[in-house]
């Protein structure tokens, strides 16, 4: 992990009580919005008036996810789709090391391109990775499970 993500990582402390008041918000948002889409918000102020502001959609569903990965005490980083990261930035983003993220980038697991000498990922293309590698582990994970199943070892 780089020095700056050990640093982040250092001062960004969830405590219980933040937790709980994230997993609930994140199940009350949730039920929100499965039944009015949208979300109103209104902004306390000192001063007798209160500004109301309107979330799309699609900024609830990502501040869910947000406050659920908060309720597990997980730190939480919003990247830009269409961003472009370095190699030390996508290696942080997989949990893996800067040299094995080279690797899959040269073996072509992972689309780049170079800047100069410097290798960029997208992280559209990054995700995708991500996914298809969730993906390939549930799938084995199921298959294990199944054949322990057949086995009778109890699981």
């Amino acid at each position: 992990m780089s020095a700056v993500a050990e640093k982040l990582r250092e001062s960004f402390t969830i405590t219980p009580e933040e937790a709980g008041v994230a997993r609930d918000t994140s199940r009350t948002l949730a039920e929100h919005l499965r039944r009015q889409g949208g979300l109103q918000v209104r902004l306390l102020e000192d001063s007798e008036e209160a500004e109301t502001v309107t979330l799309p959609a699609g900024a609830v569903r990502q501040l869910i996810e947000i406050l659920a990965h908060m309720a597990e005490y997980k730190m939480v980083k919003v990247i830009p789709v269409d961003s472009e990261l370095t190699t030390q930035q996508a290696a942080d983003v997989l949990n893996v090391s800067r040299p094995f993220l080279v690797r899959l980038l040269e073996e072509g697991t992972i689309p780049y391109h170079k800047v100069g000498t410097h290798r960029r990922v997208a992280a559209k293309d990054l995700m995708n990775h991500k996914a298809r590698v969730e993906t390939e582990r549930r799938k084995v994970l199921d298959e294990l499970v199944a054949e322990a199943q057949e086995l009778g070892l109890g699981y």
